[in-house]
């Protein structure tokens, strides 16, 4: 059973520029910047048959490309942070590409997801780290201004069962057609 998830692959160029942001927080786990990547919907655990329903269906996304840029770091857990990432500026193409995903995959049956979409790359997992801790790391950063990147495809990745943070293969790539 391959746990299954749609996203966006973070170029290297812009991986390098993000793991310069890592350190400053006690108890974080840092991400690898092989394993950046930019989650568009958490399919999770699934038999083989229901994996090749999601490829199949995916493959009828049409959209055209689009670019990213990354505005700002912040936290999710709120007084018991869970998570540091780099925040996505707004951007309708690509909630429009991740609302696709969502209508498409449960169109299969697939229940909806609850969380409202934000879209990030996870940076840091915290354990132990204070709500403190992670507002000085995150003022001490200031505002993250990296140039956009070009948006010329999206992936279905797996993973192993784990705590999180890779490594993730890429099941099936589809391109965006402009």
């Amino acid at each position: 059973m391959p746990r299954l998830f749609t996203g966006i692959e973070i170029p290297p160029d812009v991986a390098q520029h993000l793991s310069l942001l890592r350190g400053g927080v006690p108890g974080a786990r840092w991400i690898d910047p092989d394993n950046y990547h930019m989650t568009l919907r958490f399919i999770g655990d699934v038999e083989g048959h229901i994996g090749r329903e999601v490829m199949q269906i995916l493959g009828g996304v049409r959209r055209r490309p689009f670019d990213i840029a990354f505005d700002r770091l912040d936290q999710f857990g709120g007084r018991k942070p869970r998570a540091v990432f780099a925040a996505a500026s707004p951007n309708p193409a690509l909630m429009e590409l991740q609302a696709e995903h969502e209508r498409l995959l449960q169109r299969i049956g697939l229940p909806p997801e609850q969380r409202k979409y934000a879209p990030h790359v996870t940076l840091a997992r915290l354990r132990d780290s204070t709500a403190h801790q992670v507002a000085d790391y995150l003022a001490s950063r200031g505002p993250v201004r990296l140039p956009p990147f070009h948006v010329s495809r999206f992936v279905l990745f797996s993973s192993k069962a784990s705590s999180g943070g890779g490594p993730y293969v890429i099941e099936a790539a589809y391109p965006l057609l402009g």
